[in-house]
């Protein structure tokens, strides 16, 4: 049974730094699927915010955090890190981790996710 959860949120200013945690237990982390990080913020649609593919650890990362966020994986734990930095206001948001059931091609559609995490909440003040 797979089970997804979250950590690590928090409230930060501006241009600070945050590291979420996602624990992935039984998860196939050596198969080809993927783990996404989504983000949901008051008012908003959810949105996918990071993928990294399990086997190859293959990224892709939304224009709005390129070059800010990181996503990796510690296969040992069984673990996906979303690493935040130079954070902003619009960066407030209920973060989730998901991942598909089966290969998807978009990892970045929520449609395509078939397990989620209750989600942490990121508060970033100006």
């Amino acid at each position: 049974q797979v089970q997804l959860v979250e950590s690590g949120g928090g409230s930060v200013q501006a241009g600070g730094s945050l590291r979420l945690s996602c624990a992935a237990s039984g998860y196939p982390f050596y198969s080809n699927f993927c783990v996404g990080w989504f983000r949901q913020a008051p008012g908003k649609e959810r949105e996918g915010v990071a993928v990294i593919r399990t086997s190859s650890s293959a990224t892709w990362f939304a224009d709005s955090v390129k070059g800010r966020f990181t996503i990796y994986q510690d296969n040992a734990k069984s673990t996906i890190y979303l690493q935040m930095n130079s954070l902003k206001p619009e960066d407030t948001a209920m973060y989730y981790c998901a991942a598909p059931r089966k290969y998807v091609s978009n990892c970045a559609r929520e449609d395509g996710m078939d397990y989620w995490g209750k989600g942490t909440l990121v508060t970033i003040s100006s």
